[in-house]
């Protein structure tokens, strides 16, 4: 197996074992899926993602579909993470798609346009420093309509491309079958995380993409 390139820059997970398995993180630029049933981490570690910047001095945009942004925060502070501080100081934006409130960064559509729309205006509103994006979750915009998932998927990653960020983007498996709500992410991802369920505990697959 060839040893990683050691002129990539790599992001930290916010997982120190993680960040062993990936050779210190996550390549920058890169789109990588997280992918499982509900309850097996994905957004645990969605949260230590974004925090692992703002800890940095970095700023970051998180992108809530299935929960509120005040349970984001709420979660996050059960880790000793400040995001409700990094939200007041500017330092992070939490787009809210679930709640439909009539501010800045809530959705009033439940849509990728209005979700990239708000993406892009918070990336402009943080500048440079916003160097990570976290979407969880991608399901939520297809959930009626499966057979957009590549469709939709491709967008997210050939538009935000040109932006400079690091994206984690989640992906709910169904419980019942433990397969995918339309196979999408995963097809246009640079790298997947799968979470599983084990015995006594919770424990993760990585399948990272090529450097």
């Amino acid at each position: 197996m060839p040893e990683p390139r050691s002129d990539v820059v790599r992001l930290s997970t916010g997982i120190r074992g993680l960040d062993g398995l990936l050779a210190g993180g996550i390549p920058e630029g890169f789109m990588v899926a997280l992918v499982g049933m509900p309850g097996t981490g994905k957004t645990v570690a969605c949260i230590h993602f974004a925090w692992a910047g703002l800890s940095a001095g970095e700023s970051a945009i998180y992108v809530t579909t299935e929960e509120s942004r005040e349970s984001v925060i709420r979660q996050a502070a059960q880790f000793g993470m400040g995001f409700d501080r990094a939200s007041r100081e500017g330092r992070l934006i939490v787009v809210d798609a679930l709640m439909r409130k009539e501010d800045e960064w809530s959705l009033k559509d439940v849509s990728v346009e209005e979700m990239l729309d708000r993406v892009i205006a918070a990336k402009r509103s943080l500048g440079r420093s916003a160097r990570r994006l976290v979407i969880d979750s991608m399901s939520a915009f297809w959930l009626s309509a499966p057979v957009k998932a590549r469709e939709d998927s491709y967008s997210v990653k050939r538009i935000l491309s040109k932006w400079g960020l690091t994206i984690y983007v989640t992906s709910q498996y169904a419980i019942t079958t433990g397969s995918a709500f339309g196979w999408g992410v995963e097809h246009v991802a640079d790298g997947i995380i799968h979470f599983r369920r084990g015995l006594g505990g919770r424990r993760m697959m990585h399948c990272p993409g090529g450097d």
